[in-house]
């Protein structure tokens, strides 16, 4: 990641300081509580994942027991918001857990952090459907929501996740704003995330038209859907995956991006010295993966924790075949053919892909819209971490100039 300028709040690790900052962000939509990430932060030994790992662990152990409380004793209202919490406490724990002691509490953690989600679904007024959409090689885990009054069709906004991140997180990343605004939602998990990595190891696929169109096909058959008037929105790798799918699928009436994103691969090879580059350019495997070794030998635990927690999601232990692979997950071919109104969003000091939303935004041919976030009004850095209600009031306030929710 990207240094934040020298800025970092909470730790000198820069990713347990941006994980904290979006757990605080989270907190405007009900996925975290600002005291509980506080007081768990400050217990934390600064880039020890064990200690990261077991903080947030025993923070989702309290916090589910109270929501087990609240259900127990008939409070709805207080269960479903302590279970939304405990997910995401969960969900936090395995962000760290390949630098643990234990590697192996991932999928334990996971389950965990699915069950509360669910017993936040299931608290919902109404309550969320959980479905299963046909794919191959197995369905893909999916959750509609409806917003509350009417029978609709309602227009709706499908939530595509990035490339690391909790089913739980969709709610405050759009989820919940598009309910207050009378459009319905589905979010799910698609190759490389969550259920289809961790249960079924089903990795990421650059040809992501493939994900979205058996989903618009899902919700073109529901009666209280206007086949219409569906959007896709994807977050951070998201924003990807969501303008590669809208160039083949033309029953999307909109696409928003966040942040736009041409070519996933310069997340990586902008970090790699160009020596190094053309070792796979020439396809020297060996010698590539030899040095890359050495290298990383050098560069600590915490690099090691974070390539190895981003490379499972491609399928592949060969770092080579890693930035081989992601070469694939770009637009240049593409962008041109989508033809729906599309929303950019630029976030300051963008730390992945800097620069790449405006790339973006001058390749469309489309309507479109390139939206700034600065660090003046406290919307910088990838995905607006602390700026939810700024960016979903620009985005909603847009798509409803070209998707009305009524």
């Amino acid at each position: 990641m990207k240094p934040l300028k020298g800025i970092q709040y909470f730790f000198r690790h820069q990713q347990m300081d941006f994980e904290t900052l979006c757990a605080l962000g989270g907190c405007y939509y009900g996925g975290a509580d600002a005291g509980e990430v506080l007081s768990t932060a400050k217990k934390i030994r600064d880039g020890e994942f064990e200690s990261w790992f077991r903080e947030y662990f025993a923070l989702a152990e309290r916090v589910r027991a109270v929501a087990e409380g609240c259900a127990q004793a008939g409070n709805p209202v207080s269960a479903r918001e302590a279970y939304l919490r405990a997910s995401s406490y969960y969900a936090l724990a395995n962000v760290m857990v390949d630098g643990s002691d234990d590697p192996k509490r991932l999928l334990p953690t996971f389950d965990l952090h699915r069950s509360c989600w669910d017993g936040f679904c299931e608290r919902l007024s109404p309550p969320a459907e959980k479905i299963e959409i046909p794919f191959s090689p197995v369905p893909l885990p999916a959750y509609f929501f409806k917003p509350a009054g009417g029978n609709g069709p309602f227009p709706t906004v499908i939530f595509n996740n990035g490339s690391d991140g909790p089913i739980s997180g969709m709610w405050g990343t759009g989820i919940a704003s598009a309910l207050r605004r009378g459009y319905a939602a589905l979010t799910f998990d698609g190759p490389g995330q969550n259920t289809l990595l961790w249960r079924h190891s089903v990795p990421f696929r650059p040809d992501w038209e493939k994900v979205i169109s058996p989903i618009v096909d899902y919700l073109t058959g529901r009666k209280d859907v206007d086949p219409k008037r569906i959007a896709l929105s994807g977050i951070s790798q998201g924003g990807y995956w969501v303008l590669r799918a809208a160039a083949f699928e033309r029953r999307l009436a909109a696409v928003i991006a966040d942040p736009g994103v041409m070519d996933v691969s310069r997340a990586i090879t902008a970090k790699t010295p160009a020596s190094m580059l053309k070792l796979i350019d020439a396809g020297k495997e060996e010698a590539f993966n030899r040095e890359f070794k050495l290298v990383l030998r050098l560069a600590g635990k915490a690099a090691r924790q974070n390539l190895a927690f981003r490379m499972k999601p491609y399928g592949t232990d060969s770092y080579f075949r890693w930035i081989a692979e992601a070469r694939k997950y770009h637009l240049r071919d593409v962008i041109r053919e989508i033809r729906c109104p599309a929303f950019i969003a630029d976030p300051e000091d963008e730390q992945f892909w800097p620069g790449q939303p405006r790339e973006v935004y001058e390749a469309l041919a489309c309507p479109k819209i390139l939206v700034p976030f600065t660090a003046a009004e406290g919307a910088n850095w990838h995905c607006e971490p602390l700026a939810r209600s700024l960016y979903d009031q620009r985005l909603f306030d847009w798509l409803a100039s070209v998707l009305p929710p009524a």
